[in-house]
């Protein structure tokens, strides 16, 4: 099964190409409001708080907005928030704009990204059959990966170029193109919620609290929830790489270099077990991928130099990116196509908090023990926690709700 394989399947290809533009206008819009901001205040404090509000309101959205792609034709709500994104950004572009009203603006655009990812991730294993699934996530975490980095690297040569409103302009029209693309090259999937609760009968937060009470009652959902949060200690060298890069005696440039590190092993690992490593063999290992992700970080107490450094950080992400992709699938398939949307939205908002508390922690205890010792204790606290994890996985991965694809029929 190749990447040119999946990508062959038509609404795969528009879903895959919708966010890869939205991706790269994402990226560039944080550049841009960073700058436009910073330009305005002089105060690092609002553009450190504009940048958080692109980030901060998916958490509610993923949470409260979710099962709107189990209530709706998930085509249609990522058409929908699409095309609303699309406004806000544009009304950000007028020219005298308060200050305030960007905020409101940001957070807003922000807060519909969570029911697009929940009704995009959903909609994935009904577009992408048995092990063509796998394939097409590791191609997008290759993809995705790449994009954010060449989001960002371009976004600084665009704004630089022109000015941040253009950046901000670029992005909106990102969105009207991902909605165009998923309108006309997905088609139509009816709702799959139930009748009543598609027509309203139950609220926002009942169907919230449903989902989260499937989560916590399966054992084998709760043990791929754990293992995907995981990402919440090995965030940590990309957090404090630039303390970290100080306490080695490098310059500022090293930071950049340390902070593209891991995504770099992220896209070797997409390659790596999107095409090399079978399906069956993947499921089984992804508990021991999750305890090896922490080895390298550990090895941080020598104080390597910053080629070493790098090499560290990235085979980190490879590894992590091992148990990411399938857990994810495994996770997916598991939930019940009725209430797809909503498990998705708890699992990426839970992984946006996670890393939120795990970079703030890392930060704290920098402070105290020093930018190196606090990759180290991260790499083992993930080690210590993703233990258990890996054992019952090892219990529960075999059970009802493993379906024989993702065994790979064994």
């Amino acid at each position: 099964m190749s990447f040119g394989s999946v990508l062959a399947e038509r609404e795969f290809r528009s879903l895959w190409f919708a966010e890869l533009l939205s991706v790269c206008g994402d990226q560039l819009a944080r550049v841009a409001l960073a700058v436009l901001v910073f330009q305005r205040t002089n105060s690092a404090a609002l553009t450190g708080l504009t940048y958080a509000l692109t980030y901060i309101p998916t958490v509610l959205g993923g949470v409260l907005l979710a099962s709107w792609g189990d209530r709706r034709s998930r085509r249609d709500v990522m058409v929908l928030t699409d095309l609303v994104r699309a406004l806000l950004v544009g009304a950000m572009v007028l020219p005298g704009l308060p200050l305030w009203v960007l905020c409101v603006l940001v957070a807003v655009m922000t807060l519909f990204g969570g029911p697009f990812k929940a009704a995009q991730q959903a909609i994935l294993p009904t577009v992408l059959k048995g092990e063509r699934y796998t394939v097409g996530m590791a191609l997008r975490n290759v993809t995705m990966q790449s994009a954010q980095v060449a989001g960002f690297a371009g976004g600084g040569l665009l704004v630089a170029a022109i000015n941040p409103t253009m950046g901000l302009a670029v992005n909106a029209a990102t969105f009207a193109v991902s909605g165009l693309v998923v309108r006309y090259g997905v088609r139509y999937h009816p709702p799959v919620a139930a009748p009543a609760v598609a027509a309203g009968w139950r609220s926002w937060l009942s169907s919230t609290t449903a989902g989260a009470r499937l989560v916590w009652r399966d054992t084998g959902l709760r043990t791929l929830v754990a293992l995907n949060w995981l990402a919440g200690f090995y965030v940590v060298p990309e957090t404090i790489a630039a303390p970290y890069a100080a306490s080695l005696g490098l310059g500022t440039a090293a930071v950049g270099w340390l902070m593209a590190a891991d995504p770099i092993g992220s896209v070797l690992g997409g390659f790596l077990f999107g095409r090399w490593i079978p399906e069956r063999v993947q499921v089984r290992v992804i508990g021991l991928l999750g305890i090896a992700a922490g080895v390298p970080l550990v090895l941080c107490l020598l104080h390597p130099g910053l080629v070493p450094s790098m090499v560290l950080f990235g085979l980190s992400g490879l590894l992590a990116t091992g148990y990411n992709i399938q857990g994810v699938v495994q996770f997916m398939r598991r939930l019940p196509d009725a209430q797809r949307a909503q498990g998705s939205g708890l699992n990426s908002t839970g992984l946006v908090t996670v890393q939120g508390l795990g970079a703030a922690a890392a930060g704290g205890l920098a402070e105290l023990i020093g930018p190196a010792h606090t990759i180290a204790v991260a790499g083992a606290a993930g080690i210590v926690v993703a233990v258990p994890i890996a054992m019952a996985w090892g219990r529960v991965r075999t059970r009802p709700g493993v379906t024989p694809a993702a065994e790979g029929a064994g």
